[in-house]
């Protein structure tokens, strides 16, 4: 699993780390481009591809990646 936070257009709204059900997302300690403590994820193990984070964040700027399940190859 993967997040991806384009931290620079992140408001720091927090309603990625209210709907978060593993709490593994933050406010960053640092400031974005336009002065605003971008969310960050705190442990990208911890993920389990829900997406609810995407699906809260007002300006579209989470993207998460789920993992590409086996193939089986037909005989």
């Amino acid at each position: 699993m993967r997040i991806i936070i384009k931290e620079d257009y992140c408001k720091g709204c927090s309603l990625c780390i209210a709907f978060c059900p593993q709490e593994i997302i933050q406010l960053a300690n640092r400031l974005n481009r336009n002065g605003y403590r971008p969310a960050e994820v705190l442990d990208q193990n911890k993920c389990t591809s829900c997406a609810a984070c995407a699906r809260m964040c007002p300006d579209s700027v989470i993207s998460v990646f789920r993992p590409e399940k086996n193939k089986i190859k037909a005989s």
